[in-house]
C-alpha cells in the first residue's frame, strides 16, 4: 500500500515534537524525505521564525547599565515601561526597503527595516500636537554624545534656556541623550532628530517639542545598525 503523501504543515509539526524530544535528552530519528512521500507544495500560511539578534535579548541584557568613556548611563528600570515599548524583532509591517527607519507616529514605535521581511522595533517618543513634522528624508549625518543647542524659538518660549545658546555639553543629561541622527529633506536641515533621552518614562508618550526620543540604550543600538544617508519615513 502506498504511504499517504504528509503535507509541510504536518512536516514542521512533528519537526517541533522531535526538537523537544532532543532537548529533553531523547535520541533523535534521521529521515530520509524522499521516503517519506512529502507534499511539497507551499504552504501560504507557515513563515519561518523571525531572526534571531544577539543585540536583541532579555531586557536585563538589553537596558543594564553603560559606561562609555566619562559617560555612565545608568540600567532602565524596564518593568514600569510597557512591554510594547521595549526593543524587539517583529514582522515587518512597512513594505521598506531594507535598512529603512520608519517612524508610526500614532503607534509610537521606530521600525528599522531587515532583510527576510523582519524589523527592530523600538517604543519612542514624539512631539506633542502643534510640534510634529511627518514626510520622507534622510540622515544625513549622526553623531554620538551631540551637544544640545535649543532653538531660537524654545529659547523664545523657554528664557530660562538661554545659558544654553551655545550648546549644552554632552552627557547623561542631555536632552539629545548618547546618540542623535539628523534628518534632511532635499539636502535641508529640517529641525527634527532622532534620539536618545535620559527620560525613559516618556516613551510611548506625546510630551517634547517635535523630536523622536528614544531609551538611551535603544538609541545606541539603533546608532550601530543604521547605514550612511538612510531613508527616512515618519507618519
Amino acid at each position: 500500500m502506498q504511504a499517504p503523501a504528509i503535507s509541510r504543515r504536518h512536516l514542521l509539526l512533528g519537526a517541533g515534537s522531535l526538537a523537544v524530544l532532543g532537548v529533553s535528552g531523547c535520541t533523535q530519528t534521521t529521515f530520509d524525505l524522499p521516503e517519506m512521500n512529502i507534499d511539497a507544495m507551499p504552504t501560504s500560511g507557515i513563515r519561518p521564525q523571525i531572526s534571531i539578534d544577539k543585540a536583541v535579548t532579555v531586557p536585563d541584557v538589553m537596558y543594564a547599565a553603560v559606561q562609555e568613556g566619562p559617560y555612565s548611563l545608568p540600567a532602565i528600570p524596564y518593568q514600569k515601561i510597557p512591554a510594547q515599548f521595549r526593543r524587539q524583532i517583529v514582522v515587518d509591517p512597512t513594505g521598506e526597503q531594507p535598512g529603512t527607519i520608519v517612524v508610526r507616529l500614532q503607534e509610537r514605535y521606530l521600525y528599522l527595516v531587515q532583510p527576510g521581511g523582519d524589523a527592530i522595533r523600538y517604543g519612542v517618543g514624539i512631539g506633542k500636537a502643534g510640534f510634529l513634522w511627518n514626510g520622507r528624508a534622510n540622515i544625513q549625518y549622526k553623531k554620538e554624545w551631540p551637544r544640545w543647542t535649543p532653538p531660537r524659538e524654545m529659547i523664545q518660549r523657554k528664557p530660562e534656556l538661554v545659558k544654553y545658546e551655545n550648546g549644552m555639553e554632552p552627557g547623561p543629561d542631555n536632552p539629545l541623550g548618547a546618540r542623535a541622527l539628523y534628518i534632511f529633506k532635499d539636502g535641508a536641515d529640517t529641525g527634527y532628530r532622532i534620539h536618545g533621552s535620559p527620560e525613559w518614562w516618556s516613551i510611548g508618550q506625546s510630551m517634547s517639542s517635535g523630536c523622536v526620543r528614544l531609551i538611551n540604550q535603544d538609541i545606541i543600538d539603533l546608532y550601530n545598525r543604521v547605514p550612511g544617508k538612510a531613508t527616512v519615513v515618519v507618519g
